[in-house]
């Protein structure tokens, strides 16, 4: 399922707690395509905290608690870690992160943890939802087929690589420009990892929030710009995407386009595709300011002129995605509209 569907059904999922509906959710997926963050993100849209469990780093008595004796008796005392309404709040996110990398008697601990909420005399807060993320076997991680009573405690969803999905989130999160159009360019590098070669260094979302960070620190520094951006998404996509950058002199004067003048498009797909991603980010930038609509405006004028209309037809739905619907009320958007009424905007 693709990330924008999951964040709907983790977000139902967590505000289910409060009827006593909620069943545990499994993201299952690679290594890099943002399991982890998807759930850190329900937590930040709703508030509460998350605590971050990594099963395959523990015991099973670090689930369980510790034995100590009360009279005649030996009583649980469990971790604190584990949420407690008094200490971290009445509503949150419980992850269990790394599941299948558990051995099969940390597993086993969490099997009444998960589907009853309970551990011995450990109770889980009604207002704490139970997500848990793991690879799959064929991800050449340090995998165990999760047991089949573990694997009915949940339900099951799998994590797909979506470019669109992608985009929205990088322009939301300040990527650079240049990264999201190269990646427009080239899609099929967003997510490229074979299992059979076992590559240290290979694109996915996560790496390529590493290159974005190397952008910033080594693009004045030549000698190293080069080595540091394989040394994130790999050797074949770092050389492409440092020729697609060192190819940005050519790009039109994106300021001469904002201003109004008349700028031809680039012959060249590559350059399309990083002037669009590069007039989405001035766009982002230019929201909430007074000059905002005339900068909406500018951009839809220039959209309109693309010798292939599904550029700028994509263009305008990353201003929408990225702005929302205050593009509507720009007089140019009924104008451009008009011209690509027999194009579909992407969803």
């Amino acid at each position: 399922m693709r990330p924008a569907l999951l964040q709907t059904v983790l977000d139902r999922e967590f505000e289910s707690t409060e009827s006593g509906h909620h069943t545990p959710v499994m993201l299952w997926g690679p290594p890099g395509v943002g399991k982890s963050q998807m759930i850190a993100q329900v937590a930040e849209r709703h508030g509460v905290p998350v605590i971050d469990i990594r099963l395959s780093q523990m015991e099973p008595s670090d689930l369980r608690g510790i034995p100590f004796r009360n009279g005649d008796t030996v009583e649980w005392a469990p971790p604190a870690m584990l949420p407690d309404a008094k200490r971290h709040g009445p509503r949150g996110v419980l992850f269990l992160d790394e599941i299948t990398s558990a051995p099969p008697s940390v597993s086993a601990a969490a099997y009444q943890l998960i589907l009853d909420r309970k551990l011995g005399a450990y109770e889980v807060p009604e207002g704490w939802a139970i997500f848990a993320a793991g690879n799959r076997q064929g991800d050449r991680g340090v995998t165990y087929t999760m047991p089949a009573p573990l694997a009915n405690r949940f339900s099951h969803y799998e994590v797909e690589v979506h470019l669109d999905d992608w985009v929205h989130w990088a322009y939301n999160n300040g990527i650079d420009d240049r990264l999201i159009g190269f990646l427009r360019f080239r899609p099929d590098l967003l997510f490229d990892f074979d299992p059979a070669h076992n590559p240290v260094a290979f694109p996915s979302p996560r790496s390529w929030e590493f290159a974005h960070n190397a952008l910033q620190k080594f693009q004045d520094h030549p000698e190293v710009f080069l080595g540091a951006l394989q040394a994130c998404v790999g050797p074949a996509a770092g050389v492409e995407l440092k020729a697609f950058i060192d190819n940005l002199d050519q790009m039109p004067d994106l300021d001469a386009i904002l201003r109004g003048e008349k700028v031809p498009t680039p012959k060249e797909v590559d350059l399309q595709y990083a002037v669009a991603s590069a007039l989405v980010g001035r766009a982002i930038r230019a929201r909430g300011t007074p000059e905002a609509q005339e900068v909406y405006g500018r951009i839809l004028d220039y959209a309109g002129s693309f010798r292939q209309r599904e550029m700028g037809v994509m263009l305008v739905s990353d201003m929408h995605r990225a702005i929302g619907e205050e593009l509507f009320e720009v007089p140019q958007f009924a104008q451009w509209a008009d011209k690509i009424a027999d194009v579909m905007l992407y969803t």
